[in-house]
């Protein structure tokens, strides 16, 4: 039962967590508006909520969550993957700065608004699957 729960609400959790990780990229990209040779980061959402949900698969391996230093560890996070290995990609420069930094605020505010309101979609659509499996709970006794 818990199987087919986890199915269930499966994508929204994999869109609602890459959701989650893309705004910090997207912070870390405004933060950093002013610093020399930034080069700023994001993420191809589609192929990467592919790839979640392919891991996510059964029949997809397992993965292994360590608690010491002898376990099988985690990829490494050398800054060009996010927290679940998504490759972080250079967004293409827009408008050059002499600084070397690439980081445009009107292209990186426009994609951290859009970002946060897929991310407020996503909560109403778990909500939702919430709701109508109360419903079919509570119609069933």
């Amino acid at each position: 039962m818990l199987g087919k729960l986890d199915d269930y609400m499966r994508f929204n959790e994999a869109a609602l967590s890459l959701r989650s990780q893309r705004q910090t990229v997207l912070a870390s990209n405004i933060a950093n508006a002013d610093t020399p040779n930034y080069k700023a980061r994001d993420v191809d959402f589609g192929s990467a909520l592919k790839a979640a949900m392919d891991k996510a698969s059964p029949s997809a391996a397992a993965t292994l969550k360590t608690t010491a230093g002898k376990h099988f560890p985690n990829p490494q996070q050398n800054g060009t993957t996010m927290e679940d290995g998504t490759p972080l990609l250079y967004r293409g420069v827009v408008q050059g700065a002499v600084d070397g930094n690439t980081v445009d605020m009107d292209v990186e505010r426009n994609q951290f608004a859009d970002n946060a309101l897929r991310y407020e979609a996503g909560v109403t659509m778990i909500n939702a699957q919430i709701k109508s499996m109360m419903a079919a709970i509570q119609s069933g006794n």
